[in-house]
């Protein structure tokens, strides 16, 4: 009887461990709303390597940049990948790279790492 206890109680933990090893990674939590990111940029705060959570507001696929995502006020996130999203998506975008044209914010991002929310 013991023998079939201990069995048992070794087999649940192996599945209760093979369980967790086997689960999905959570999605990383946003450093930045896009609006937090803006205001971060105007406050002359850098946000390259972090996450902003992105509502499409618009996609523009062929704009002089590149795969355009717009969102906020000024944000534009370019990549030279399509990122197969539509309006009122919402993404996480990990930032590369930001530079200031005309007062709009041109932000590349790491194209690997976009994710669906």
């Amino acid at each position: 009887m013991k023998k079939i206890f201990g069995v048992c109680l070794v087999s649940i933990v192996i599945c209760l461990f093979l369980t967790a090893c086997g689960s999905e990674t959570k999605q990383a939590n946003a450093d930045y709303t896009v609006d937090e990111a803006e205001n971060a940029l105007n406050n002359g705060e850098s946000i390259n390597g972090q996450v902003v959570e992105v509502t499409v507001d618009q996609f523009v696929p062929n704009s002089t940049f590149g795969y355009n995502i717009q969102s906020g006020a000024h944000m534009n996130f370019v990549s030279n990948k399509n990122p197969n999203v539509a309006e009122g998506d919402t993404v996480m975008i990990h930032v590369k790279e930001v530079e200031n044209v005309l007062g709009s914010y041109i932000i590349t991002y790491d194209e690997n790492q976009i994710t669906q929310k």
